[in-house]
């Protein structure tokens, strides 16, 4: 599992990073008012664990219900984590079906 405190909300580039052996991924996002829009997943090739994406996604997912924000998935790979997670459909912003 992936450790909560090695992942870093870096608010000036409006990203969530994750550091693995000298390699970065990132979720992009945008914040407005309740709402944090995650646009953009981003993992490099040389991480080649199977599962990386789905334990990335939950950890700021994790991080992101802590703050007690509304979620909008605008990115296709973020959406289709949602849609297998039933858990975080509760995070969706009244309204917003995905």
């Amino acid at each position: 599992m992936i450790d909560v405190a090695e992942l870093v909300d870096n608010d000036f580039l409006r990203q969530f990073e994750l550091k693995i052996d000298n390699h970065l991924a990132k979720i992009e996002y945008s914040l407005q008012e309740r709402k944090i829009f995650l646009t953009k997943l981003i993992i490099p090739d040389e991480i080649n664990d199977e599962n990386f994406s789905e334990k990335f996604l939950a950890a700021v997912f994790e991080q992101i219900e802590e703050r007690n924000l509304s979620v909008v998935p605008t990115s296709p790979e973020i959406a289709k984590f949602v849609r297998s997670n039933r858990k975080y459909k509760r995070m969706l912003p009244v309204g917003l079906r995905i």
